[in-house]
């Protein structure tokens, strides 16, 4: 079984990450979406519910939404996966992604990295923009999920 891992903070899970995903169930038979959990970092919304997102966007039975914790390649040995799926969107993401798979090779060597690129219709969306452009009241709607735009204007709506 052809199985990926596609790795991500999902926050907020965008139309362009599920391009990828919808896509990457053409070449794998199953595929992981895993929300990384970066205690740095202070997201917008939960692990719980960012796993919800998108299991919400995608009920197909070959993604499996999980998370994790510490190196996402520790995770992929945990789970006997070799295949990890990263999104580009434009050349500046490249050399951030290549420095990425260069690392995961020398620490785990039978681990490989696929790049798949974002459909033209999102290939300038990223999760910090949506994110900007919601806080400031600015249309999101066709960017992101349904699910995901309503938990965007639900804690974006000044009360």
């Amino acid at each position: 079984m052809r199985i990926a891992i596609y790795p991500g903070s999902f926050d907020p899970l965008t139309n362009g990450h599920l391009s990828i995903i919808h896509r990457a169930l053409q070449m794998f038979d199953r595929v992981i979406v895993a929300v990384a959990v970066n205690p740095k970092k202070t997201p917008l919304f939960t692990e719980e519910e960012r796993k919800a997102f998108i299991r919400e966007a995608c009920p197909d039975p070959r993604v499996e939404v999980d998370a994790f914790h510490g190196l996402l390649v520790e995770y992929a040995k945990a789970r006997g996966v070799n295949v990890l799926l990263r999104g580009l969107r434009a050349v500046s993401d490249f050399e951030y992604e290549f420095q990425l798979a260069n690392m995961n090779r020398k620490l785990a060597p039978g681990v490989e990295t696929v790049f798949m690129m974002t459909g033209e219709d999102y290939f300038y969306v990223s999760s910090n923009l949506v994110r900007e452009v919601a806080l400031f009241g600015g249309d999101v709607e066709g960017l992101v999920p349904p699910g995901v735009f309503q938990a965007l204007r639900a804690k974006y709506t000044k009360k």
